[in-house]
């Protein structure tokens, strides 16, 4: 009698990973927030705080899960880019001048474009990876979990006051 193989575990699929899960939560939060900005100024408040909370969540989950992935961390990139320029383009059409939040759109893109490409060329596999940089800024950013969220807090709040 042959030996039958066993059958191989099946593995979760990337897309289905829990911080990608609650990646795609903050999508469709930020969808529905940036909706209601005009009309309901408290319901997108509250929203794009949970958005805030959820973007911490997905990174401490793919930590505890150990389910850290390229396509998540692009996922998360992305949806705070996009959530970060759309709050700036509307903040750009309510107050005066407007250039100031433009320009803040242009500094938060490039800035993040520049670290990428600059990872990428270093052949490291994240932007956090900065063990051997010299600047003290970003190896205090970085390094230190609870001051880089209180900067993202701290920079969202000022943005939204």
């Amino acid at each position: 009698m042959a030996n039958k193989p066993k059958p191989r575990p099946r593995q979760l699929s990337v897309y289905l990973y829990i911080p990608n899960i609650i990646g795609y939560i903050r999508i469709l939060l930020n969808f529905y927030a940036f909706a209601q900005c005009f009309s309901s100024k408290r319901v997108f408040a509250v929203l794009y705080f949970l958005s805030l909370v959820f973007d911490a969540l997905d990174g401490w989950c793919a930590r505890k899960f150990n389910q850290a992935s390229t396509f998540g961390a692009v996922l998360d990139m992305v949806t705070d880019r996009i959530s970060t320029g759309c709050l700036l383009v509307i903040l750009s059409q309510v107050y005066r001048p407007s250039l100031v939040f433009l320009s803040l759109l242009a500094l938060d893109i490039a800035s993040h474009w520049l670290q990428m490409y600059s990872t990428f060329l270093a052949g490291k596999a994240s932007h956090k990876d900065v063990k051997d940089s010299s600047s003290w800024l970003f190896k205090l950013y970085y390094g230190n979990r609870m001051f880089m969220g209180y900067c993202c807090v701290a920079c969202e709040a000022i943005i939204c006051l």
